[in-house]
């Protein structure tokens, strides 16, 4: 069972709960941190998580977990999802495995979205489920 999972949550993602609340839900941010943070705990584990805008700090973040004894990450790269090779390329280096999670189906939104650089390399991806994506990854991941 994973004992450490690390939530990365990428641009805009600050924003949930005001941003496009008919896209990506009324919940805030800090309202789905707090949730895995508790669903975590009552199975022994800890949920730490962590938000940046910013491609350089969450590949930072990424190459960290490495050595911080992370043993499952679940990711929502958002706009990083399609557009970075450097978080990929990151995500495998430390061969930590992971989810990848998007709020919104992103197979009914601009093709633009239809494509991940992440996926690939993915345990698994939940698309479209709302917050509650976050949930179903941290349950898969603390079954690991």
């Amino acid at each position: 069972m994973a004992q450490n999972i690390l939530v990365l949550h990428g641009p805009n993602l600050n924003l949930l709960g005001t941003r496009e609340p008919d896209v990506y839900g009324h919940q805030t941010l800090a309202d789905i941190n707090e949730h895995l943070q508790v669903v975590a705990s009552a199975s022994g584990a800890q949920c730490l998580a962590y938000q940046s805008n910013h491609e350089g700090e969450l590949v930072d973040r990424i190459q960290a977990s490495a050595r911080d004894n992370t043993d499952y990450i679940i990711i929502n790269a958002g706009a990083y999802t399609h557009t970075s090779v450097a978080i990929r390329d990151a995500l495998a280096a430390v061969r930590i495995p992971f989810v990848e999670v998007h709020l919104s189906n992103v197979y009914q939104r601009e093709t633009f979205r239809h494509h991940s650089y992440l996926s690939a390399i993915a345990k698994g991806v939940i698309v479209g489920l709302g917050a509650y994506g976050y949930e179903a990854a941290l349950r898969f991941a603390l079954a690991q």
